[in-house]
Formats: structure tokens, C-alpha cells, sequence
């Protein structure tokens, strides 16, 4: 299967601290490389793996399930973490569930979490039809590209597969039980306007997480793809100052 413009994985190899970037459901490494490639000017070893199931066509998301994600998100997190001695995670949307997952089994293993617009439910009525809906219809209308930058465009699917958005249901309700294990220090990025994933799942985050230090900032001139919207350059900031806290010996 040829893959997409925007859906080769990114990989740089930089110093002895890391960061495992994660996209979003429909989504491509392509919407996380200009916050990747940031972090490693500054001299952080990077990955951005494409998730199974992405990049191709959207009825290929709806072959894949939950784990397939995770154990990409893992193997390129243990590639990383070979190479590093702290590792941190970093995930958009879907990106930032599957992230929060591997924080809550991994432990000690994750130097800190840093997630945009992360997803824990959804307040959309069709959703609690979704077990039912994913038996005979193949996808909705599509999820991607909510940008407030002019001209600017997210390599997503065209659809939102159904079945891929049942499996995110699932992991959603495995993430949110498990919140009491999520210990790691945490960053929040939310964008006060957000067509897709409601402001409120961070509210719930922030509400459930144990991490000791956890901090949640506002992006008042994004909509949800905000890696690739007009507060980009904060969001690079502030996790390379995130970064810079938990892993002292890194970025200069």
C-alpha cells in the first residue's frame, strides 16, 4: 500500500533526552513534524511513528484496532528509550490517549507527558451508537483539518472510519479507569475553541491525573489541529521548557 504525502514516520537522532510524538486518529506524522522537527533542533532525539492503519486509505484504519496503535507507540517509545536516558511523550488528540495509556503502564520508564486536545470521550449522541453502528456503516463524515490558520491543511483522511472510532472508544474507557496511574509530570495544551475533541476532556485529565505536577494552558488562536495552527510556536516553547525542567541535562 503506497503511502500518503505527509505519512513517512520522522526520526532524528540528537542527544541523551528524547520525546515519542503521537498523531491523531485520521491523522499522519505530517500534522506533528514542524513540532518534531523543533524539538530536535533543540537537540532532542525525536521519533514520530505512523500508526497502523494511517496514511493509506481509511478503510485500512478500519482493519486495525487500539493495541495495534499502542505497540507501534511502544516500539517507537523502546527505540527511544535505548538511545536516551529520560524519554517523554507527546501525543495530539487520539495521539494524546494513546500516549496517556502507555504513561499509565510504563511508569517510571516516561520522564513526563505533554498533550494537545487529548481524548477521553466525546459528547457527540452518535458515539453510544458506535458498537452498534460499526456492524453496517464504514465511516461518518470526516473529523480532520480543523485549523484556524488560513491555507493551512491536515493530512488526514477524507472519513472518519467507524470501526477505528469504536476501537478509540474502547481505549478511551481503559485510559480514563486508569487515570489514578498517570503519576508523571503533565502538561495540558487546550484550545479554547475545538471543533472536534471538547475542551472538557482536558478539564477531566487534568481532574484525574496523580501526577504531583500538572499544569494545563490555554491556546486562545487554535482549533484542534493546533500543532499546526497559529500557536504552534507555544506549543514548542512551552514543552521544550517542559523538557528542560525534568530532564535539566537537555536542550540547551
Amino acid at each position: 500500500m503506497s503511502l500518503r504525502p505527509d505519512a513517512e514516520p520522522f526520526a532524528a537522532d540528537g542527544g541523551p533526552v528524547g520525546a515519542v510524538l503521537c498523531h491523531g486518529l485520521t491523522g499522519m506524522p505530517g500534522s506533528m513534524r514542524p513540532w518534531g522537527e523543533a524539538l530536535a533542533a533543540a537537540g532532542l532525539t525525536v521519533r514520530v511513528p505512523r500508526l497502523p492503519g494511517h496514511g493509506t486509505t481509511w478503510q485500512d484504519a478500519n482493519k486495525t484496532t487500539w493495541q495495534d496503535w499502542y505497540a507501534e507507540l511502544e516500539r517507537a517509545f523502546d527505540e527511544v528509550r535505548s538511545r536516551c536516558d529520560r524519554t517523554f511523550v507527546m501525543g495530539l488528540s487520539m495521539g494524546g490517549t494513546v500516549v496517556l495509556r502507555l504513561a499509565e503502564e510504563r511508569g517510571a520508564d516516561v520522564a513526563g507527558v505533554v498533550v494537545v486536545n487529548p481524548s477521553l470521550f466525546t459528547l457527540r449522541k452518535d458515539a453510544k451508537l458506535l458498537p452498534l453502528i460499526r456492524l453496517f456503516l464504514p465511516s461518518f463524515p470526516p473529523v480532520g483539518n480543523d485549523i484556524k490558520k488560513p491555507g493551512v491543511v491536515e493530512p488526514a483522511y477524507d472519513r472518519l472510519p467507524v470501526k477505528a472510532a469504536y476501537q478509540l472508544s474502547r481505549l478511551w474507557k481503559l485510559t480514563n479507569a486508569d487515570l489514578d496511574r498517570l503519576t508523571q509530570p503533565l502538561l495540558v495544551i487546550t484550545s479554547r475553541d475545538d471543533h472536534v475533541v471538547e475542551p472538557a476532556n482536558s478539564e477531566r485529565l487534568m481532574a484525574g491525573a496523580a501526577s504531583a505536577e500538572k499544569r494545563q494552558i490555554v491556546l486562545e488562536d487554535s482549533y484542534h489541529v493546533a500543532t499546526m495552527d497559529n500557536d504552534l510556536p507555544r506549543i514548542i516553547d512551552e514543552s521544550l521548557a517542559f523538557v528542560r525542567t525534568h530532564a535539566p541535562a537537555s536542550a540547551g
